[in-house]
């Protein structure tokens, strides 16, 4: 139950920003049922599922009109050209934004995730940077979380 919990929570967390995704897995890790590792690759994969809506939000496949008249602001408009132009024909460049961001959180990893649909990022990269820097943030939260209740 609390691997399916965990997903969903990570899932929603993913698309509404207020979900503190941080502290269910801190709590979460007092149970020792599963190993961190396990939650850790839990929580990431229900992270990306989530952040795919917000990718194929930015790559117009869904319409949001809201996110379209944002988009098309010129201050946002002259963002998405800066980043076009920095990450075009850069896979290597745009893989390590990507993973930074969603490790570190810097910029944003939801709104980079509108950023990577927006600039129709392939999504191997996506979803592969995305797995990876989430599983690594979630398991140093997890592992950290585990040694914190080890100590009370």
């Amino acid at each position: 139950m609390l691997l399916l919990s965990t997903f969903f929570y990570s899932a929603g967390g993913a698309v509404a920003a207020f979900m503190a995704l941080e502290a269910y897995l801190a709590v979460a890790a007092a149970d020792e049922t599963y190993p961190s590792v396990l939650l850790a690759a839990v929580a990431a994969a229900g992270q990306i599922a989530g952040k795919l809506l917000w990718y194929w939000a930015g790559a117009g496949t869904t319409r949001l009109p809201w996110l379209r008249r944002k988009l098309e602001a010129p201050k946002v408009d002259a963002a998405m050209t800066r980043w076009r132009d920095r990450t075009e024909g850069r896979p290597v460049y745009t893989g390590a934004v990507l993973l930074a961001s969603a490790f570190a959180g810097i910029p944003p990893f939801m709104v980079m995730s509108v950023v990577a649909g927006v600039l129709r990022v392939r999504m191997w990269l996506f979803l592969s940077t995305g797995l990876v820097g989430r599983f690594f943030r979630f398991w140093i939260v997890l592992e950290a979380a585990d040694y914190a209740w080890f100590l009370l």
